[in-house]
């Protein structure tokens, strides 16, 4: 398997020299943000439910819970179809967000299993479906559009105070999805789409000639811009990424080019040490993938990242430190992913399947409910 290998500056390099995004940083850190690394999720292998959104078969929109065996579920009722999810440290709540275009995010309990807040992404503005919280729980930081000029936001709430908005960090780029935060707690990793779309034109994509997509590295205090990763083509869409403990990043690619052009990366990796780089599948596997990745998951409990291929109909598991292909089976509409805290992966579908996926990528089915499953598992 090859890797695409791109620069990192000597600049990027100080940075994470003054950051300790490195492997020896990650092992030097104190317990509380090594424990923030695994993404807030407390001990992954002790929690009994996980969050998506979900449809039924009428087509109605659901914030749904999933215990861990899939034995059990319940189901919450939306105006509007939601997409991506986090977790607030030190509190019992979930927030999950409306899907691009939509305007709402959703903050529910899960132990007493009902909605706490609704929040407007307000006038001029639609979120984009993801976010995630500082080490603490006060602050959510989601992704955003202004509507007016198209420019990519990320808008920072006070959840101390009623999820109030505190400000705006505009990031030089369209169409930032997914969040989430590095080991160190202090610096965003984003993929910016480069996707232009307005809300009085649906999902139309309305610059595919000229989109600008990247891998962003922000300073969540200052909304510094600190990296920018650019895809080997303009028409990659970065689109999901994952953390792993060590500070690396696995980013899916969603193309926007032409359907035969087949043969491009949809997998990039930025390493502890600043390295970025693009994961070239076997050429049958990547023909396969019809140039459309979705949910990233990357293990925390054994070498191993999954990315999740709807459109193929499968689950590709790769080596997360060399990208070497571990494991890809057949999963039809393979939506959410979420690591089980123990080495595998628990993986839903769109077709109502939920999967547990082992270490070694063997694949079993946990349950099949009446739900179609969105793109993500929290």
């Amino acid at each position: 398997m090859n890797l695409h290998r791109l620069p990192c500056t000597d600049q990027q390099r100080r940075r994470l020299l003054k950051l300790g995004l490195g492997s020896l940083a990650a092992a030097s850190m104190p317990l509380p943000l090594r424990a923030m690394a695994s993404r807030y999720e407390g001990n992954t292998a002790q929690r009994r439910w996980f969050f998506s959104s979900v449809d039924n078969l009428d087509g109605q929109h659901f914030l749904a819970g999933l215990s861990r065996d899939a034995s059990e579920h319940f189901l919450l009722p939306v105006p509007e179809r939601c997409h991506g999810g986090c977790l607030r440290p030190g509190h019992t709540q979930a927030v999950l967000f409306a899907r691009r275009p939509g305007t709402r995010l959703h903050v529910i309990d899960p132990r007493q299993r009902q909605p706490l807040h609704e929040i407007e992404a307000g006038d001029g503005h639609h979120f984009y479906g993801h976010g995630v919280f500082e080490p603490s729980g006060r602050r959510l930081y989601v992704t955003a559009n202004r509507i007016d000029d198209a420019m990519g936001l990320i808008r920072v709430y006070d959840a101390e105070h009623g999820y109030r908005l505190e400000e705006d960090f505009e990031l030089a780029g369209i169409g930032p999805h997914e969040v989430a935060l590095m080991p160190d707690g202090e610096t965003l990793a984003v993929a910016l789409g480069g996707i232009k779309t307005h809300p009085d034109m649906g999902r139309i994509k309305l610059n595919l000639e000229d989109m600008d997509p990247a891998l962003l590295l922000i300073d969540r205090r200052s909304g510094e811009v600190i990296e920018r990763h650019r895809p080997s083509h303009h028409q990659l869409s970065c689109r999901h990424l994952d953390i792993g403990p060590e500070g690396e990043v696995i980013a899916g690619y969603q193309f926007q080019g032409p359907e035969w052009e087949t043969d491009h990366p949809l997998i990039a990796r930025r390493a502890a040490d600043g390295k970025f780089t693009e994961i070239d599948l076997p050429e049958s596997l990547q023909a396969s993938l019809a140039s459309y990745t979705a949910s990233v998951a990357i293990s925390h409990h054994a070498p191993s990242a999954l990315i999740t291929a709807p459109r193929a109909g499968r689950v590709v598991m790769i080596n997360r430190h060399s990208g070497e292909l571990m494991a890809s089976p057949a999963l039809e509409d393979a939506a959410g992913a979420r690591c089980d805290g123990q080495g595998g992966y628990l993986v839903t579908s769109g077709t109502g399947r939920v999967s547990h996926l082992d270490m070694n990528g063997q694949l079993s089915t946990l349950n099949e409910l009446p739900l179609r499953w969105d793109n993500h598992l929290t």
